[in-house]
């Protein structure tokens, strides 16, 4: 029994709800299910929102396919990110660093090719700064399997502008380098086992020019021969400078009958002269037998050239250039303080990001809300026209109901411009009796 009359009710109920449903003409229906509509695609924004706060890796195909779209990555800034330390740290001894001479002792710089450079077929070698540390140069060697031949590139990375020396050099980075090199060896591979290497050796004084030497060797054969090549940065071009190879085999052919081109012998480039800027110098040696034979100290400027001296010491060669070499490692007592600071700032950021996420969701939720408030009043506004627009009566013929219901708006909106009126006289007139009190208060 009890059961009949529930299904009544619902019966009752259900048929009620349809009236009421076929009371709505077709206009009014359609906007309830377009507002419905626009209320789902709210709410599906809003909690996109909130999983958006932290990427998940959900998306749908669209934005899948936006995101894979081809793009030229050579205009994108890349930013580089700091490793994060963890609090929970272990204490790796971390080596610290100084600035030092790069020509130290004077042509002792060049490259350290070890095996794994056969694995990897690429050598990135030591940089040198210029002077005024605008400039880091850096060569970069490549192995050929095919030919097991080398070849070698010269490239140039521009330096921060600000921050200290030592900053500035450890924030270089390969990916920061000028693309074209300002320097290259032959590249052909036809060579089997030929080697060909570009190594700088200083920098001028005023960092105008640097000092490259150039070996050309074969794998079996050693070094055949050594160039000594200036580079121009205010002109942008390199010479070779012949002039100090064919002096030297000059005056030991004119004076001293020697024949260098019927021997191996070869020059060691050491760098700018102190007192004599714009001049190159460098050692000259005859490898005749057990020992080489010392053929003296040159130097020259690219147009001439002479010798200096018998005498090894007999030299001033300026130092221009830098470089950086490790200094040490950092003490484990600091390394336990940074942890320990570590530890509370990472309980404050935790902390911090989890407010800032509370009050975000917040905002989130204010303005969803405050959305679906102002689609349901313009809703109710729409509607209201509506049921005045039904409630008119007159033929559309002679542009009657427009005016008609012109002139219901007007009067509407009359009416509720009156209403803001007395609203707003009567805060004023409470905001006047509260003066009135605060002035009687304040005379007693």
């Amino acid at each position: 029994m009890r059961f009949k009359i529930l299904l009544l009710i619902l019966t009752i109920f259900i048929s009620s709800c349809t009236v009421y449903a076929f009371k709505k003409d077709v206009r009014e229906r359609e906007a309830e299910y377009l507002l419905n509509v626009q209320k789902q695609e709210e709410k599906e924004k809003y909690e996109r929102k909130k999983l958006d706060y932290k990427p998940s890796g959900y998306m749908t195909v669209d934005e899948y396919e936006n995101l894979s779209r081809y793009r030229d990555k050579s205009n994108d800034e890349i930013k580089f990110p700091e490793p994060v330390k963890g609090s929970d740290m272990k204490y790796i001894p971390k080596p610290t660093y100084r600035i030092v001479g790069y020509n130290d002792p004077p042509g002792s710089p060049d490259l350290n090719i070890t095996k794994k450079f056969y694995q990897l077929r690429q050598y990135n070698g030591q940089g040198i700064t210029s002077p005024d540390y605008s400039i880091m140069v850096y060569p970069v060697v490549y192995y050929y399997p095919n030919s097991a031949s080398t070849a070698c590139d010269l490239f140039v990375i521009p330096l921060k502008k600000t921050g200290t020396p030592l900053s500035r050099i450890m924030s270089a980075n390969a990916v920061h380098r000028i693309p074209e090199p300002i320097l290259s060896t032959e590249k052909a591979i036809d060579n089997n086992y030929t080697f060909r290497t570009l190594t700088p050796i200083d920098f001028s004084s005023d960092g105008t020019k640097l000092l490259v030497k150039e070996k050309l060797g074969n794998s079996h054969d050693g070094i055949w021969q050594t160039n000594a090549i200036i580079y121009d940065f205010e002109t942008k071009n390199s010479y070779n400078l012949v002039e100090l190879r064919d002096s030297i085999i000059y005056y030991w052919k004119e004076y001293k009958n020697l024949r260098l081109d019927d021997v191996r012998w070869d020059i060691y480039p050491l760098g700018f002269l102190k007192d004599e800027p714009d001049r190159v110098a460098a050692y000259a040696y005859a490898y005749t037998g057990r020992r080489p034979i010392f053929l003296g100290i040159w130097s020259t400027d690219g147009e001439q050239s002479r010798l200096i001296s018998f005498d090894i010491e007999q030299v001033a060669i300026s130092v221009n250039g830098f470089k950086l070499v490790q200094d040490g490692v950092v003490q484990p007592i600091i390394l336990e303080k940074e942890e320990e600071a570590l530890k509370k700032s990472e309980e404050l950021q935790k902390k911090a990001d989890e407010e800032k996420m509370k009050a975000d969701f917040k905002q989130m939720e204010i303005e969803y809300k405050q959305k679906l408030k102002e689609m349901d009043e313009e809703f109710k506004l729409k509607h209201k026209d509506y049921k005045m627009q039904q409630k008119i009566k007159g033929s559309t013929t002679f542009n009657e109901t427009p005016a008609k219901f012109k002139e219901l708006k007007i009067k509407q909106l009359q009416n509720e411009i009156k209403k803001e009126e007395k609203q707003l006289e009567k805060e004023l007139n409470y905001i006047k009796k509260l003066d009135e009190k605060l002035q009687k208060s304040n005379q007693k």
